[in-house]
């Protein structure tokens, strides 16, 4: 008889942190939300729209024509180095977009941060952005920096792609991001020089002096056309040399002349020389341009209204690199139309760049003058309480989109927020991811300013919360950042609840980034907390955590343990919710022990009860797990009826996951019945489902079942190449389990193909690699690879 397949539940049942359930013991713990379409990602555009009132700067995009042209050798890196605010960025962006057409599979974008308020973006988070761009697997998006750059480096392979690496601090945060294609080029701005990346990588490096004086008089004039007319060709170059001929002081001041068109320049420049002289006392010694770029930022500043002088100055409080005009209304205390109109009356006056319909950013140099406007003039205590209130709604609006994206995930009873604080609800889940989406990095930076600024019982309520996000896609750095820091500021809180929270939280995290030693540890320190706290629901929770992790390391008996106390818990709760889902758990562990006939009450009852909530994930899998184990008895005609019901399901829902991952159980069920054609369809769906999702060990999975319906059909040389794929995936993975079963299937193809050499290697690695596993079906797999003659050695 055919054997069913072993993965372990991959689904939902329920609540975002069933997300956890919804681990295989194929490669850890699939995190997936349901698919509408499928297709290959699309080659990636993201560069920004470059910004307007660009100086042609026509030597210097020559010198990057003649960099990308050279013909000695291909150029894979350029660099961009400038002091701030002479334009590198522009630059980069016009020329970028000028040369796109060169690199036809795409361009991508990072700004690294690298000068802002903030620690700089470290690689590991871009890697993990560009990898879900470029359609890598799950398993793919890890938390291991040297495994992601070099899944990056294979993606990018054959590729013709730019990169742009915006506002890097140092050579190591710009190395694993580079492409080692010659058909790739990586373009990198700095206001440093990064010799290391010259001398090491080969970069070309371009540096970017101040405007000339003809092009400073030429971006004035441009910038005042309309307004001014007839202004003195020298008074002009003396305006650009008070600016230092920097390309953002000069749009400052221009935008400063073209407001008052009847004052004479002389007079404008004489109130920018005042300024000038002030600052000059004020200052320490500097970067010459960068200081001199704070007279005109000051003299623009004092010609805004007194209520956008304070927004603007507040500005410098915003611990990310953009905000919302709703952020920005959070932080100064008005209401979202007063920010909006105090927003555009700052970036009429280029203080403030708007970078979409609701988004806006400041230069770094800008924000640093900000911040010294607010320390200057905002007492200490409405400091705080500026910041305090936009960390209050950064944390507000976090829950929100918990509410859309975990309704089941236990909610933290909030700092409350001012009555005055503006209020997000968004309509549907969607809409609250794209809110997460945009808000990504500022939610990661408010966690680190309320822990720094004292606040930190924001700081570890916006980690617990952000943890039902988190789990919903994996952005792993992310996640054990905030974790971390919320754990420490949990501890000097002295809760030990929330510290709870977050060691299960560091839990899941580091099992889903496939490092199930410290999730182990983690795990292990909640549940010891929740026991000296008496606190039974959380530790039933912990318990069903802890005993999935166990399941995913094939600690088959701890498994089942921590999860029949985890549902005993629960059942003393009355827990109607959690407790059959728990069931439905336990069920996997006994199917991965072999026990079929022990599993059909709780998966009968959990279906039961999924479908009176009207829960369609959570019964798909359970009629999937059924299937297995209506296999495993040998009832292959109920086991096909539930696998096409639970196939059924995830079309209506139009979950490519499940879809892609219950079509295996049904080619099972069809090859059980006798059925070797129609099993071939389901594994090729389910292959093709696979590689679109990007799910390595569930697209091994398939190639297994093909090969074993191909070997159904007499076609045993294309089952062993499909044998051979299978477990090529599963040993680059780390798998020892699947990998000997997969080893298993090849020795009987090899078998079928006159190999018996081969054969008999292959289940000589099998069986060394079931050494380590002691749980019934894995020793008496063993006992056949070693024991029984060719071509009976199936995992029953």
């Amino acid at each position: 008889m055919p054997e069913p397949h072993e993965e372990v539940s991959s689904s939902l049942t329920g609540s975002a942190r069933d997300v956890v359930q919804a681990h295989d013991v194929h490669g850890g713990i699939h995190f997936h939300a349901p698919t509408a379409g499928l297709g290959r990602p699309e080659a990636p555009h993201q560069l920004p729209l470059a910004g307007a009132g660009f100086v042609d700067r026509i030597a210097e995009r020559a010198a990057l024509d003649r960099l990308l042209d050279d013909g000695a050798a291909p150029v894979r890196l350029l660099l961009v180095t400038g002091t701030a605010g002479v334009g590198k960025t522009s630059l980069a962006l016009h020329w970028s977009h000028a040369v796109r057409d060169r690199f036809p599979d795409g361009q991508l974008y990072a700004d690294l941060h690298g000068y802002g308020p903030g620690a700089p973006i470290g690689y590991e988070r871009v890697l993990e952005r560009f990898l879900r761009v470029l359609g890598a697997s799950a398993d793919t998006v890890s938390a291991d920096g040297e495994h992601m750059a070099a899944a990056f480096r294979s993606l990018l392979a054959g590729r013709r792609m730019l990169l742009v690496l915006d506002n890097a601090v140092g050579a190591s945060q710009v190395r694993p991001l580079l492409p080692a294609t010659p058909d790739c080029l990586a373009l990198v701005t700095s206001r440093h020089r990064l010799p290391g990346l010259t001398i090491r990588e080969g970069a070309r490096r371009l540096t970017l002096d101040v405007l000339g004086r003809n092009d400073s008089v030429a971006l004035l004039r441009d910038a005042t056309s309309g307004y001014r007319n007839g202004d003195d060709p020298a008074r002009l170059a003396e305006l650009a040399s008070l600016c230092a001929r920097l390309p953002l002081a000069l749009r400052i001041a221009a935008e400063r002349a073209a407001e008052r068109p009847l004052m004479h320049l002389a007079d404008l420049i004489g109130e920018l020389r005042d300024e000038t002289g002030r600052w000059e006392v004020l200052s320490a010694d500097g970067d010459e341009e960068s200081e001199a770029v704070r007279p005109v930022f000051t003299w623009s500043y004092r010609a805004l209204p007194p209520d956008a002088a304070r927004l603007f100055r507040l500005l410098g409080l915003h611990p990310g690199p953009d905000f919302s005009d709703v952020a920005a209304a959070a932080l100064a205390g008005v209401g979202v139309r007063t920010a909006r109109r105090l927003l555009d009356s700052a970036a009429a006056a280029h203080m403030v760049e708007q970078t979409a319909t609701d988004r806006f950013r400041l230069h770094d140099l800008l924000r640093a003058y900000a911040a010294d406007r607010a320390r200057l003039e905002e007492p200490p205590e409405q400091r705080r309480a500026a910041l305090r209130g936009l960390l209050t709604w950064y944390l507000h609006t976090a829950d929100a989109v918990q509410e859309r994206v975990a309704p089941h995930e236990p909610r933290v009873d909030l700092v409350p927020a001012d009555g005055a604080l503006p209020t997000v609800r968004f309509a549907d889940e969607a809409e609250a991811m794209r809110w997460y989406e945009a808000e990504r990095d500022n939610l990661v930076a408010a966690v680190r300013a309320a822990a720094s600024g004292g606040m930190d019982r924001i700081a570890w309520q916006s980690a617990v919360v952000l943890r039902a996000v988190y789990m919903t896609n994996n952005p792993f750095q992310e996640w054990l950042t905030t974790s971390r820091i919320g754990l420490e500021a949990a501890g000097r809180d002295g809760d030990p609840r929330a510290e709870a929270e977050l060691h299960e939280s560091l839990g899941m995290a580091h099992a889903q980034s496939q490092n199930p030693v410290a999730a182990a540890e983690h795990y292990a320190a909640a549940l010891a907390l929740r026991r000296d706290l008496r606190d039974t629901f959380g530790e039933a929770l912990t318990l069903n955590g802890l005993g999935l992790l166990e399941l995913r390391r094939r600690h088959l008996p701890g498994a089942r343990a921590a999860l029949e106390d985890s549902r005993r818990l629960f059942a003393a709760l009355d827990d109607g919710f959690w407790e059959p889902r728990v069931a439905v758990n336990l069920a996997q562990v006994e199917l991965e022990l072999g026990r079929p006939d022990d599993v059909g009450g709780l998966l009968r009852r959990g279906i039961e009860v999924f479908r009176a909530h009207g829960d369609r994930h959570a019964e798909g899998n359970a009629l999937r797990l059924l299937a297995a184990a209506e296999l495993e008895a040998g009832n292959s005609d109920t086991a096909l009826a539930h696998a096409a019901r639970a196939v059924d399901i995830a079309t209506e829902i139009r979950s490519a996951a499940a879809e892609g991952f219950w079509l295996l159980v049904l080619g099972d069920a069809q090859r059980a019945t006798g059925h070797p054609g129609p099993a071939l369809d389901s594994y090729r769906r389910a292959a093709a489902l696979q590689e679109d999702l990007g799910d390595r060990a569930r697209l091994a999975a398939a190639r297994d079942g093909l090969g074993q319906a191909e070997l159904a059909l007499g076609r045993a040389q294309e089952a062993v190449d499909c044998h051979r794929r299978a477990a090529a995936v599963y040993r680059d993975l780390g798998q020892e389990w699947e990998t000997a079963r997969a080893l298993a299937h090849l020795a009987d193809a090899l078998d079928g193909a006159a190999e018996p050499g081969e054969a008999a290697d292959a289940r000589t690695e099998a069986a060394r690699l079931l050494t380590g596993f002691t749980d019934p079906r894995a020793v008496r797999l063993r006992d056949t690879l070693l024991g029984q003659p060719p071509g009976e050695a199936q995992a029953r």
